[in-house]
C-alpha cells in the first residue's frame, strides 16, 4: 500500500445489505473521535453499541477513492 492510502473501519448492517456506516482510520482501525462531526460521534457510539445487534463486527477497509 502506498503511503496516501486511506483506510476506513466499516460496521456492515446484520440485516440490511445496503446500510452501513463508515468512518475513516488508520490501517489497524483506530478512528480518530476529535476529527468527527458531532453527528458523525453519535454515530460512530452508535455503531460500537450496537454491534452484534444491529451491525457486524466492523473491518478496517481501504476506503473508496473521493
Amino acid at each position: 500500500m502506498s503511503v496516501s492510502t486511506r483506510f476506513e473501519l466499516r460496521f456492515s448492517s446484520l440485516f440490511n445489505s445496503g446500510r452501513a456506516f463508515a468512518f475513516a482510520c488508520d490501517s489497524a482501525g483506530h478512528v480518530d473521535l476529535d476529527r468527527l462531526s458531532e453527528q458523525g460521534r453519535r454515530n460512530y457510539m452508535f455503531a460500537t453499541e450496537m454491534v452484534g445487534r444491529e451491525f457486524a463486527v466492523p473491518t478496517v477497509r481501504v476506503a473508496s477513492p473521493s
